[in-house]
Protein backbone atom coordinates (compact mmCIF):
# COMPACT_ATOMS: atom_id res chain seq x y z
CA UNK A 1 0.00 0.00 0.00
CA UNK A 2 2.52 2.27 0.63
CA UNK A 3 4.40 1.62 -2.43
CA UNK A 4 1.13 2.37 -4.42
CA UNK A 5 1.10 5.62 -2.22
CA UNK A 6 4.26 6.79 -3.19
CA UNK A 7 3.78 5.58 -6.87
CA UNK A 8 0.83 7.65 -7.10
CA UNK A 9 2.17 10.83 -5.46
CA UNK A 10 5.70 10.78 -7.48
CA UNK A 11 3.09 9.94 -10.76
CA UNK A 12 1.62 13.25 -9.71
CA UNK A 13 4.42 15.25 -8.77
CA UNK A 14 6.24 14.51 -12.37
CA UNK A 15 2.41 15.79 -13.94
CA UNK A 16 2.88 19.16 -12.05
CA UNK A 17 6.82 19.52 -13.20
CA UNK A 18 5.91 18.63 -16.68
CA UNK A 19 2.70 20.34 -17.05
CA UNK A 20 2.72 23.77 -19.47
CA UNK A 21 0.10 26.51 -19.61
CA UNK A 22 -3.28 25.50 -21.69
CA UNK A 23 -3.81 26.99 -25.64
CA UNK A 24 -6.67 28.63 -26.02
CA UNK A 25 -9.34 26.60 -28.52
CA UNK A 26 -10.58 29.92 -28.89
CA UNK A 27 -7.52 31.31 -30.75
CA UNK A 28 -4.36 32.53 -30.13
CA UNK A 29 -5.37 35.88 -29.27
CA UNK A 30 -7.90 34.96 -26.62
CA UNK A 31 -7.22 36.41 -23.35
CA UNK A 32 -10.06 34.99 -21.40
CA UNK A 33 -10.58 31.33 -21.17
CA UNK A 34 -13.50 29.45 -20.66
CA UNK A 35 -15.80 33.24 -19.96
CA UNK A 36 -15.84 32.26 -23.91
CA UNK A 37 -18.94 30.20 -23.25
CA UNK A 38 -21.16 33.40 -21.88
CA UNK A 39 -23.11 34.45 -24.91
CA UNK A 40 -25.97 36.58 -25.70
CA UNK A 41 -27.83 33.09 -26.17
CA UNK A 42 -27.03 31.53 -23.02
CA UNK A 43 -27.39 34.77 -21.39
CA UNK A 44 -30.77 35.27 -22.28
CA UNK A 45 -31.37 31.46 -21.38
CA UNK A 46 -30.61 32.01 -17.99
CA UNK A 47 -32.44 35.27 -17.70
CA UNK A 48 -35.62 33.84 -18.36
CA UNK A 49 -35.50 31.46 -15.90
CA UNK A 50 -35.35 34.00 -13.00
CA UNK A 51 -38.27 33.06 -10.71
CA UNK A 52 -38.43 36.54 -9.38
CA UNK A 53 -37.82 37.20 -5.23
CA UNK A 54 -35.53 38.37 -3.33
CA UNK A 55 -31.64 39.04 -4.93
CA UNK A 56 -28.53 37.32 -2.66
CA UNK A 57 -25.45 39.52 -2.51
CA UNK A 58 -22.64 37.09 -2.31
CA UNK A 59 -19.99 39.73 -2.00
CA UNK A 60 -18.18 40.64 1.73
CA UNK A 61 -17.64 44.33 3.17
CA UNK A 62 -14.43 46.06 2.96
CA UNK A 63 -13.11 47.15 6.14
CA UNK A 64 -9.75 47.67 8.08
CA UNK A 65 -8.31 44.70 9.83
CA UNK A 66 -10.36 42.65 7.07
CA UNK A 67 -8.25 39.34 6.33
CA UNK A 68 -5.70 40.03 3.53
CA UNK A 69 -2.30 38.17 2.40
CA UNK A 70 -0.02 40.15 5.01
CA UNK A 71 1.82 37.43 5.51
CA UNK A 72 2.66 37.33 2.29
CA UNK A 73 4.10 40.80 2.29
CA UNK A 74 0.97 42.24 0.76
CA UNK A 75 -0.84 45.48 1.97
CA UNK A 76 -3.37 45.31 4.13
CA UNK A 77 -7.16 47.41 3.60
CA UNK A 78 -6.72 50.96 4.46
CA UNK A 79 -8.96 53.71 4.06
CA UNK A 80 -8.71 57.61 4.90
CA UNK A 81 -10.72 60.22 4.99
CA UNK A 82 -9.34 63.06 2.78
CA UNK A 83 -11.46 65.72 3.65
CA UNK A 84 -14.35 66.41 6.90
CA UNK A 85 -16.78 68.46 7.15
CA UNK A 86 -14.80 70.02 10.56
CA UNK A 87 -11.32 69.60 8.87
CA UNK A 88 -12.91 72.05 5.64
CA UNK A 89 -14.17 74.82 7.84
CA UNK A 90 -10.42 74.85 9.44
CA UNK A 91 -7.88 74.57 6.55
CA UNK A 92 -10.75 75.61 3.42
CA UNK A 93 -9.61 73.32 0.40
CA UNK A 94 -11.56 74.94 -1.84
CA UNK A 95 -11.29 78.71 -0.90
CA UNK A 96 -15.09 78.74 -0.18
CA UNK A 97 -14.96 80.37 3.06
CA UNK A 98 -16.14 79.50 6.90
CA UNK A 99 -19.43 80.28 6.32
CA UNK A 100 -19.83 77.92 3.35
CA UNK A 101 -18.21 75.21 4.86
CA UNK A 102 -20.23 75.26 7.57
CA UNK A 103 -23.26 75.51 5.44
CA UNK A 104 -21.77 72.81 3.36
CA UNK A 105 -20.69 69.40 4.45
CA UNK A 106 -17.95 67.26 2.61
CA UNK A 107 -16.90 64.16 3.35
CA UNK A 108 -14.37 62.53 1.25
CA UNK A 109 -12.15 59.11 1.50
CA UNK A 110 -9.56 57.07 0.12
CA UNK A 111 -8.56 53.55 0.10
CA UNK A 112 -5.27 51.84 -0.94
CA UNK A 113 -5.56 47.47 -0.84
CA UNK A 114 -4.17 44.44 -2.53
CA UNK A 115 -6.12 43.25 -5.66
CA UNK A 116 -6.85 40.02 -4.34
CA UNK A 117 -8.92 41.11 -0.99
CA UNK A 118 -12.47 40.66 -0.67
CA UNK A 119 -14.63 39.21 -3.17
CA UNK A 120 -12.72 39.07 -6.07
CA UNK A 121 -11.98 37.58 -9.59
CA UNK A 122 -8.82 36.19 -10.40
CA UNK A 123 -7.79 36.83 -13.87
CA UNK A 124 -5.62 34.35 -15.90
CA UNK A 125 -2.36 36.17 -15.82
CA UNK A 126 -2.59 35.66 -11.97
CA UNK A 127 -0.34 32.37 -11.82
CA UNK A 128 1.18 30.69 -14.71
CA UNK A 129 3.50 28.46 -15.37
CA UNK A 130 7.62 27.99 -16.86
CA UNK A 131 7.27 31.96 -17.54
CA UNK A 132 4.54 31.82 -19.39
CA UNK A 133 0.29 32.04 -18.44
CA UNK A 134 -2.74 31.15 -20.30
CA UNK A 135 -2.21 30.41 -24.10
CA UNK A 136 1.11 31.00 -23.92
CA UNK A 137 1.58 34.38 -23.13
CA UNK A 138 4.78 35.23 -21.80
CA UNK A 139 5.93 37.28 -18.90
CA UNK A 140 9.13 38.54 -20.66
CA UNK A 141 7.10 39.85 -23.06
CA UNK A 142 3.81 41.01 -21.85
CA UNK A 143 4.33 42.04 -18.48
CA UNK A 144 6.18 45.66 -17.45
CA UNK A 145 5.68 48.54 -14.93
CA UNK A 146 1.93 48.87 -15.10
CA UNK A 147 0.66 45.41 -15.38
CA UNK A 148 -0.26 42.71 -17.85
CA UNK A 149 -0.81 43.64 -21.74
CA UNK A 150 -2.58 40.48 -21.76
CA UNK A 151 -5.39 38.91 -19.66
CA UNK A 152 -5.88 41.46 -17.41
CA UNK A 153 -8.54 42.13 -15.29
CA UNK A 154 -9.77 44.84 -17.85
CA UNK A 155 -10.56 42.16 -20.47
CA UNK A 156 -12.96 39.84 -18.15
CA UNK A 157 -16.18 40.66 -19.25
CA UNK A 158 -19.45 40.40 -17.14
CA UNK A 159 -20.34 37.35 -16.13
CA UNK A 160 -24.27 36.55 -17.24
CA UNK A 161 -24.58 32.79 -16.31
CA UNK A 162 -26.24 29.66 -14.21
CA UNK A 163 -24.86 29.52 -11.14
CA UNK A 164 -25.01 26.50 -8.80
CA UNK A 165 -24.18 26.08 -5.06
CA UNK A 166 -22.40 23.40 -3.50
CA UNK A 167 -22.39 22.93 0.00
CA UNK A 168 -20.10 20.49 0.98
CA UNK A 169 -20.18 21.78 5.00
CA UNK A 170 -23.89 20.84 5.05
CA UNK A 171 -23.50 17.43 2.96
CA UNK A 172 -21.19 16.67 6.08
CA UNK A 173 -23.24 17.30 8.58
CA UNK A 174 -20.95 20.42 10.17
CA UNK A 175 -21.39 23.74 10.04
CA UNK A 176 -17.81 24.33 8.81
CA UNK A 177 -15.54 21.99 7.15
CA UNK A 178 -12.42 21.23 9.84
CA UNK A 179 -8.95 23.07 9.58
CA UNK A 180 -6.91 22.29 6.25
CA UNK A 181 -9.59 20.02 5.04
CA UNK A 182 -9.45 19.29 1.55
CA UNK A 183 -12.22 18.89 -0.39
CA UNK A 184 -12.08 15.94 -2.95
CA UNK A 185 -14.19 15.59 -6.45
CA UNK A 186 -16.26 12.61 -4.46
CA UNK A 187 -17.29 15.44 -1.69
CA UNK A 188 -18.95 17.61 -4.61
CA UNK A 189 -20.46 14.94 -6.05
CA UNK A 190 -22.07 13.70 -3.09
CA UNK A 191 -23.10 17.14 -2.47
CA UNK A 192 -24.49 17.56 -5.28
CA UNK A 193 -26.46 13.99 -5.22
CA UNK A 194 -27.74 15.22 -1.49
CA UNK A 195 -28.97 18.53 -3.06
CA UNK A 196 -30.61 17.35 -6.22
CA UNK A 197 -28.66 19.69 -8.47
CA UNK A 198 -26.78 18.65 -11.63
CA UNK A 199 -23.79 20.41 -13.20
CA UNK A 200 -23.86 21.61 -16.82
CA UNK A 201 -21.38 23.41 -19.06
CA UNK A 202 -20.55 26.83 -18.41
CA UNK A 203 -21.77 26.80 -15.10
CA UNK A 204 -20.50 29.45 -12.77
CA UNK A 205 -20.12 26.94 -9.36
CA UNK A 206 -19.27 28.11 -6.04
CA UNK A 207 -18.45 25.41 -3.22
CA UNK A 208 -19.31 26.03 0.55
CA UNK A 209 -16.64 25.43 3.00
CA UNK A 210 -18.72 27.31 5.87
CA UNK A 211 -15.09 29.12 6.48
CA UNK A 212 -17.29 32.77 5.60
CA UNK A 213 -18.42 32.49 9.57
CA UNK A 214 -14.90 33.61 10.73
CA UNK A 215 -14.63 36.63 8.54
CA UNK A 216 -15.05 38.73 10.70
CA UNK A 217 -11.96 37.73 12.83
CA UNK A 218 -9.49 37.92 10.18
CA UNK A 219 -6.99 35.62 12.12
CA UNK A 220 -9.45 32.58 12.63
CA UNK A 221 -10.61 33.17 9.42
CA UNK A 222 -7.24 32.78 7.41
CA UNK A 223 -5.82 30.22 10.13
CA UNK A 224 -5.56 26.40 8.30
CA UNK A 225 -8.45 27.51 6.05
CA UNK A 226 -10.59 24.32 4.46
CA UNK A 227 -10.18 24.46 0.48
CA UNK A 228 -9.98 22.51 -2.55
CA UNK A 229 -7.67 20.16 -4.08
CA UNK A 230 -6.62 18.90 -7.45
CA UNK A 231 -9.13 15.88 -7.34
CA UNK A 232 -11.89 18.64 -7.05
CA UNK A 233 -10.50 21.37 -9.47
CA UNK A 234 -10.74 17.88 -12.11
CA UNK A 235 -14.17 17.13 -11.17
CA UNK A 236 -15.50 20.62 -11.63
CA UNK A 237 -13.37 21.62 -14.86
CA UNK A 238 -12.90 18.05 -16.96
CA UNK A 239 -15.40 15.95 -15.91
CA UNK A 240 -18.68 18.55 -15.93
CA UNK A 241 -16.97 21.67 -17.58
CA UNK A 242 -17.34 24.10 -14.81
CA UNK A 243 -16.23 27.78 -16.88
CA UNK A 244 -15.17 29.93 -13.08
CA UNK A 245 -15.19 28.59 -9.99
CA UNK A 246 -15.29 29.77 -6.45
CA UNK A 247 -15.53 29.56 -3.10
CA UNK A 248 -15.50 31.01 0.65
CA UNK A 249 -12.34 30.90 1.69
CA UNK A 250 -9.27 33.40 1.36
CA UNK A 251 -6.97 30.57 -1.31
CA UNK A 252 -9.66 28.86 -2.84
CA UNK A 253 -7.50 25.35 -2.72
CA UNK A 254 -6.27 24.60 1.04
CA UNK A 255 -2.54 24.32 1.84
CA UNK A 256 -0.09 22.79 2.49
CA UNK A 257 0.01 21.54 -1.31
CA UNK A 258 -0.54 18.38 -2.34
CA UNK A 259 2.01 18.50 -4.73
CA UNK A 260 5.99 18.25 -4.31
CA UNK A 261 6.93 20.54 -7.21
CA UNK A 262 3.91 22.99 -7.22
CA UNK A 263 3.16 25.36 -4.20
CA UNK A 264 -0.07 26.16 -5.45
CA UNK A 265 -1.40 23.66 -7.92
CA UNK A 266 -4.93 24.00 -7.78
CA UNK A 267 -4.73 27.95 -9.09
CA UNK A 268 -1.99 26.78 -12.04
CA UNK A 269 -4.30 24.25 -13.27
CA UNK A 270 -7.53 26.12 -13.50
CA UNK A 271 -6.05 29.54 -14.35
CA UNK A 272 -2.94 28.62 -16.66
CA UNK A 273 -4.13 25.04 -17.86
CA UNK A 274 -7.57 25.29 -18.18
CA UNK A 275 -8.19 29.15 -18.70
CA UNK A 276 -10.76 28.78 -15.71
CA UNK A 277 -11.22 32.26 -12.99
CA UNK A 278 -11.36 31.99 -9.56
CA UNK A 279 -13.74 33.87 -7.64
CA UNK A 280 -12.77 33.75 -3.71
CA UNK A 281 -13.94 35.18 -0.66
CA UNK A 282 -17.54 34.51 -1.89
CA UNK A 283 -20.12 35.05 0.54
CA UNK A 284 -22.89 32.16 0.43
CA UNK A 285 -23.99 31.73 3.40
CA UNK A 286 -27.46 33.19 2.83
CA UNK A 287 -28.10 31.28 -0.36
CA UNK A 288 -26.83 27.60 2.05
CA UNK A 289 -29.60 29.33 4.69
CA UNK A 290 -32.30 29.08 1.88
CA UNK A 291 -30.96 26.27 0.29
CA UNK A 292 -31.22 28.16 -2.56
CA UNK A 293 -28.43 25.70 -5.30
CA UNK A 294 -29.17 26.47 -8.84
CA UNK A 295 -29.37 30.30 -9.56
CA UNK A 296 -28.47 32.74 -12.13
CA UNK A 297 -25.57 34.25 -11.49
CA UNK A 298 -24.65 37.90 -12.69
CA UNK A 299 -21.43 39.69 -11.44
CA UNK A 300 -18.85 42.28 -13.12
CA UNK A 301 -15.11 42.91 -11.76
CA UNK A 302 -13.62 46.12 -11.70
CA UNK A 303 -11.66 47.48 -15.20
CA UNK A 304 -8.22 47.59 -13.35
CA UNK A 305 -6.34 47.54 -16.20
CA UNK A 306 -3.21 45.31 -16.30
CA UNK A 307 -3.94 43.68 -12.97
CA UNK A 308 -4.01 40.44 -12.14
CA UNK A 309 -7.46 40.51 -10.04
CA UNK A 310 -10.45 42.75 -9.50
CA UNK A 311 -12.99 43.37 -6.97
CA UNK A 312 -16.65 42.28 -7.92
CA UNK A 313 -20.02 42.54 -6.25
CA UNK A 314 -21.47 39.05 -8.19
CA UNK A 315 -25.48 38.64 -7.17
CA UNK A 316 -27.57 35.52 -7.16
CA UNK A 317 -31.28 35.61 -8.57
CA UNK A 318 -33.36 32.20 -7.99
CA UNK A 319 -34.49 30.50 -10.65
CA UNK A 320 -38.38 29.06 -11.58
Amino acid sequence: MKLALSLAALLLSANVLAAEPGTSPWGPQDEIGRLNLVTPASSVAILARIGGGRAYDLSVDYFVGMPSWQAAGDPPYLMWMTHTPHGNVLSDPMETGKAMNQHVSYSGSAISMYAHMGTHIDALNHFGLNGKIWNGFKASEHLGDRGWNKAGAEKLPPIVARGVLIDVAASKGVAMLPDNYRVTGKDLAEALARQKVALQKGDVVLIRTGRMQHFEKAQSFMQNPPGMGLDAARFLVEQNGAMVVGADNLSFETFPSEAKDNYIPVHTYLLAEHGVPIMELVNLEELARDKVYEFAFIGASLKLRGADAAPMRPIALPLR
